[in-house]
């Protein structure tokens, strides 16, 4: 499948909007730092090792080192143009940071449940992605894709201290595990921050839709592990499912609180949010999630029918502004974002 496919293909795996509590949980995600021994850390290598990593990984990938996988594509950073990369992050392919590179690339597979990294922060990161809660499911696989490399290559990693990693805080297993939330009851009802407090204090961290570093955006939240020294991957990734469980419990508690005893107001803001969404001429991207973050929730109450519930994972990646300029196959100046993204969202309500 060439860069084009991806692009087009406007559909990840993640974003179909099925899978355990769906509702909740838009997407699991497990993330695995590894580097390669022979190699200073990217931060450290000069240009022509940094190129010689990308060259190496990819030689083994075309020699069949992922064959088992299926179907896997190498996209080279340098060779695509910004809005492209850009396009990439928006559908949580690559990360912000591997777009600004120009000796990195990524290997995805056909329904872009598994990207590979390359010469990000660290030589790889092994990336599983699935949707709703399936964490267990996404450490099954991106363990699997760890495994091939491992038996293709020879990890940095210490007997004392683990996987050896840029990052300090990555360090011993090399794993961050996340599962990205929608909690507008939580929100509306003022008991987010309490939540995220509480559970800060089990070795848990929030963070927004794209990681570490970003901003929340329409009520949509990522929590992660804080700890990869010390537990094992298993641990980690139960850990983070039980406490996901009690947060999930918890929102559904709050909407249906907010059911009973703010019905009408609740009623008011979810309509508010259609009407402007299927109307509006401008509209920015953090206006635009808050309204689609209530208008999910409207579906999901079953106060708005007739539109289906994966509307809120399809705009959270339409209307970002790299992948909002590849449907329209231009540049676009902020206004003129505003304006596209606008003619999108009514488009797709209506």
């Amino acid at each position: 499948m060439s860069l084009k496919n991806f692009l087009n293909q406007g559909l990840s795996r993640w974003m179909t909007g099925d899978g355990p509590h769906s509702s909740v949980a838009i997407s699991s995600r497990v993330r695995l730092a590894r580097n390669l021994a022979e190699y200073p850390f990217p931060v450290q290598a000069s240009s022509s090792q940094l190129e010689e990593v990308e060259q190496k990984i990819r030689r083994w990938w075309n020699t069949g080192g992922l064959e088992s996988l299926g179907s896997i594509d190498y996209i080279s950073i340098k060779d695509i143009p910004e809005n492209q990369r850009l396009a990439l992050v928006d559908k949580h392919l690559i990360s912000p940071k591997l777009a600004g590179q120009q000796h990195g690339g990524v290997l995805i597979n056909k329904d872009e449940s598994v990207s590979v990294m390359i010469n990000e922060e660290d030589h790889l990161r092994i990336q599983s992605l699935l949707p709703g809660s399936q964490l267990t499911e996404a450490w099954n696989l991106a363990s699997k894709i760890d495994d091939l490399f491992d038996a293709g290559f020879e990890y940095a990693w210490s007997p004392q201290a683990g996987y050896l990693t840029c990052c300090p805080t990555n360090v011993g297993t090399g794993m961050r595990a996340s599962i990205m939330l929608h909690l507008p009851g939580l929100a509306l009802s003022g008991q987010q921050s309490l939540i995220f407090s509480t559970i800060s204090k089990v070795g848990i961290i929030v963070r927004g839709i794209f990681g570490e570093g970003s901003e929340a955006q329409g009520n949509i939240f990522q929590i992660s592990n804080q700890i990869t020294l010390g537990q094992r991957e298993e641990e980690i990734v139960e850990s983070l499912n039980r406490v996901t469980s009690q947060v999930i419990d918890q929102e559904m508690e709050a909407r249906n609180r907010l059911l009973e005893t703010e019905n009408l107001a609740l009623r008011d803001k979810i309509w508010r949010a259609f009407g402007i969404l299927a109307n509006a001429r401008v509209i920015t991207s953090a206006e635009a999630m808050e309204y689609i973050s209530m208008l999910r929730l409207g579906i999901d109450l079953n106060i708005i029918e007739d539109l289906n519930p994966r509307i809120l994972q399809e705009l959270l990646v339409f209307a970002q502004p790299g992948y909002l300029q590849k449907i329209f196959n231009e540049v676009l100046a902020p206004r003129e974002r505003d304006i596209k993204r606008a003619d999108l969202i009514r488009e797709i309500v209506k």
